[in-house]
């Protein structure tokens, strides 16, 4: 993993829309069924919006029914971190990338084989680069 990438508030505001500034670094959520993600299904790699960092693949990707773009494993354990996340009278399990600690979503053990998790992510957190060819 590269160094991790620290920036103010300013400076990620000023490359972040309103939108994601609020999702990736105030930690919000987009509504469900609302991002340009949810039901996606072009083969590529998802990357951090924020910084770039290969965060998740089209291949794990699958439909949970939810509003949000889900996945059952990220790329490689490395590629995110994950914390606790008590807020909102639940206990859930943050995802956050692991270079630049953007807010990308929770992650349940609901999901389908072989890992059992759904990587629950906000649209607005990824970019996705489209395989060519």
């Amino acid at each position: 993993m590269s160094e991790k990438i620290i920036k103010t508030d300013e400076e990620w505001r000023a490359e972040l829309s309103p939108e994601a500034f609020h999702v990736c670094r105030e930690k919000g959520t987009e509504r469900p069924f609302s991002g340009k993600y949810n039901a996606a299904k072009e083969a590529g790699i998802y990357r951090c919006t924020c910084c770039g960092n290969d965060l998740f693949s089209s291949e794990t990707k699958f439909d949970s029914g939810t509003g949000w773009p889900s996945f059952w494993e990220p790329l490689s354990p490395e590629k995110v971190t994950l914390e606790s996340d008590n807020s909102l009278f639940m206990k859930r399990t943050e995802v956050l990338c692991a270079k630049c600690d953007a807010h990308l979503g929770h992650v349940f053990e609901d999901g389908p084989a072989p890992t059992h998790l759904r990587y629950c992510m906000n649209s607005v957190s990824l970019e996705l680069e489209k395989k060519s060819g």
